[in-house]
Formats: structure tokens, C-alpha cells, sequence
């Protein structure tokens, strides 16, 4: 199926706007900057999008998208819970220090524009988090490795604050890098409370 004109164009705003804003950050993008990067007259980038908030807020939902299906992507193939956590610590522990982790700077650098382009309630990381790892509390709950009694909104932010804490302060004991000293602690210390 051929790309249209009018698709190329569509696609050409979104790569610009998703430029600027890492670029520049929310504030400073604007709808004038889009359209002259992406190529486009002004009319045409407001017909596809009326205002800011209505191309910013896709930009970002791409953004969150993308992040969490490459996050899924990688858990993908792992075989247990505490094996997944620890690799969740490491995703994140590299979200944080990739320039290109644009969502992380723009929570940090601008988190009142951040909520209102996204949406409020979900500025915070912990809700995210907690979204994010719910699914995997289920599955394992499933397959019997956790207990099916939990709660399980409480239990994943219960993780998802586990998993912030080891990805992002220092600890004399564990060396987040260490993919097996995680996991082990992790299996010490998270799965027995969540059997």
C-alpha cells in the first residue's frame, strides 16, 4: 500500500514534533517551529492538529508507548518474576542515563506541562510503574509463582517503589548492575512477600 502525500506529511509533523520537544522541551516547542521543520504550511499542520495540546499530547502518547513496548519487548523471554524485576531495575537504571530518554527528562524539567499534555494522574512514576508491572504480578500470580490472594494494585506499587529505589540510590549492599546479585535479592527479599 503506497504512503500517501497527505500520510508523509502527517508523518513528517510528528517526527519534527517529537524532535522539538526532546530538543527543547515542551514549553518552548511550538506549532510555527513544527511546521517549518516538518516542511508543512501552518492551515495544514492545524487541520491535522487544532492546537499544541492536541500534537504534543500524541507526541508524548507515542513516547509512553514506545518506551513501555520496548520495555515489554525485552521482558518478554524472561522466565520468572524476580528475573523480570531485576531486569526492570536495569531498563530503568538506562532510561535514566540515555540522553534520548526525552519522557524522563520532561517528567523531571517540566512536570506541570508534562501532566497536562499527557493527561492528569499520570505524571508520577509510581503510578506508571505500578500500570506497568501489574500485568506481570498477574500472570505470575496466575501461574501459581505468587499468591492469588494479593492485592494487586496495592502489591505493584509496592514494587514499583522496590524497583525505583534499587534503579536509583545508592546502596552499600547491591550493585543494580549486577544482573544475578538483583535477581538474588530480589528472590530473597520481594518474592517471599509476595508469596
Amino acid at each position: 500500500m503506497a504512503v500517501t502525500r497527505e500520510q508523509e506529511s502527517a508523518d513528517r509533523i510528528l517526527v519534527a514534533a517529537t524532535e522539538l520537544v526532546a530538543e527543547s522541551g515542551i514549553r518552548a516547542t511550538t506549532m510555527r517551529g513544527v511546521a517549518d521543520r516538518a516542511g508543512v504550511s501552518r492551515a495544514w499542520l492545524y487541520r491535522l492538529y487544532p492546537d499544541k495540546s492536541a500534537l504534543v499530547g500524541t507526541v508524548l502518547m507515542r513516547l509512553v508507548e514506545e518506551s513501555w513496548s520496548s520495555a515489554r519487548a525485552e521482558l518478554d523471554g524472561v522466565a520468572t518474576l524476580a528475573r523480570k524485576l531485576a531486569v526492570g531495575v536495569q531498563i530503568g537504571r538506562r532510561a535514566y542515563d540515555d540522553p534520548g530518554a526525552t519522557l524522563m527528562r520532561l517528567r523531571t524539567r517540566e512536570p506541570d506541562e508534562y501532566a497536562a499534555f499527557v493527561g492528569a494522574g499520570v505524571q508520577g512514576v509510581v503510578p506508571d510503574l505500578a500500570a506497568f508491572w501489574r500485568e506481570y504480578l498477574e500472570e505470575s500470580a496466575a501461574a501459581g509463582e505468587i499468591s492469588g490472594e494479593l492485592d494487586l494494585a496495592e502489591a505493584s506499587e509496592w514494587v514499583a517503589r522496590n524497583l525505583i529505589s534499587l534503579g536509583t540510590m545508592h546502596s552499600a549492599t547491591i550493585d543494580p548492575d549486577d544482573l544475578d546479585a538483583l535477581e538474588a535479592h530480589l528472590a530473597r527479599f520481594v518474592m517471599p512477600a509476595l508469596r
